[in-house]
């Protein structure tokens, strides 16, 4: 009697999931809220997608949707395959024509890299935005997980997205008693700009155990001057350059020896992508760059 009622148990609660994962999606569950706070909501999974940003584009393919990717943005490079597909524009200006004649049902922007009256127009006409805007670590899950929800590949979204929580949790444990180190993170050269600690690298930075020493600029991403990085007297620089492992902006701090920084010969190139696109492989731009500032402190 008792393995019948188990067997019957456990044939209800197969049959349950069963159901649950084969039931027609309905517009309300298709409903999230984006960076904007508008709620935007599908009639029904996404099929014809245009990305507007680099960053987008990642997240659609780290959500399972790159084969519902049918347009991106310029320097959208990565994955390989997504710069095989045709470009409708760049931050600047997009060909929204050629979006239209896309019949996209759904386009992803970026709150702080695309016209918000050229997107404006494209609501206008009927046409679905779903804004990102990621400022803390978990907003980078949390786009994960709604653009796979729009694309219906929420079991990969959901995987994608506990991974990139779980890892950021990990690094945090690890370097929550590290040693601080006072950081300058070059963004430009002319003019010269660095982040502040609201700043996605500067809470990179952060994690790590580095003390961004122009963490209390009200900017995002504001401008310094050199004598400002020169009586800030960091231990560590950092940079990504322009993406093309040169140097030379590391190198013209050189002339400063009285830099703790150059004392110490800590002068670093980050790599370029993973810490600049707020994306998932921001973990391993995060995991490098802790891994930096491991070697810069051993040099101190």
């Amino acid at each position: 009697m008792m393995q019948t009622i188990r067997f019957l148990t456990v044939a209800l609660t197969v049959l349950g999931a069963w159901v649950a994962l084969s039931a027609p999606v309905s517009a309300q569950d298709l409903c999230a809220r984006d960076g904007r706070d508008q709620l935007v909501c599908l009639d029904r999974p996404a099929q014809r997608i245009v990305s507007l940003s680099p960053g987008a584009t990642e997240l659609l393919f780290s959500a399972g949707a790159g084969d519902r990717v049918i347009a991106v943005s310029a320097w959208s490079d990565y994955p390989p395959q997504a710069a095989e597909l045709p470009q409708v524009g760049d931050s600047n200006r997009l060909d929204l024509e050629t979006i239209m004649a896309m019949r996209p049902d759904l386009v992803v922007a970026w709150v702080d890299g695309n016209s918000r009256q050229q997107l404006d127009r494209l609501m206008e006409l009927g046409i679905r935005v779903f804004w990102l805007a990621p400022r803390e670590f978990a907003d980078i899950a949390w786009a994960i997980a709604d653009l796979a929800l729009f694309a219906g590949t929420r079991d990969v979204g959901a995987l994608r997205a506990a991974r990139f929580r779980d890892g950021v949790e990990a690094l945090q444990g690890r370097y929550a008693d590290a040693e601080p180190v006072r950081v300058f993170y070059q963004v430009w050269n002319q003019p010269l700009m660095t982040v502040n600690r609201q700043e996605l690298i500067g809470k990179a930075i952060e994690l790590c155990g580095g003390q961004n020493v122009f963490a209390d600029q009200s900017r995002l991403v504001p401008r310094v001057s050199r004598e400002a990085v020169l009586d800030a007297a960091p231990e560590v620089i950092l940079t990504a350059g322009r993406g093309d492992n040169d140097r030379s902006w590391l190198d013209e701090w050189r002339q400063f020896p009285g830099l703790p920084a150059i004392a110490a010969d800590n002068l670093y190139l980050e790599p370029p992508d993973l810490l600049a696109r707020p994306t998932e492989r921001m973990l391993d731009g995060i995991s490098h760059l802790c891994q930096t500032l491991e070697q810069a402190r051993a040099r101190l």
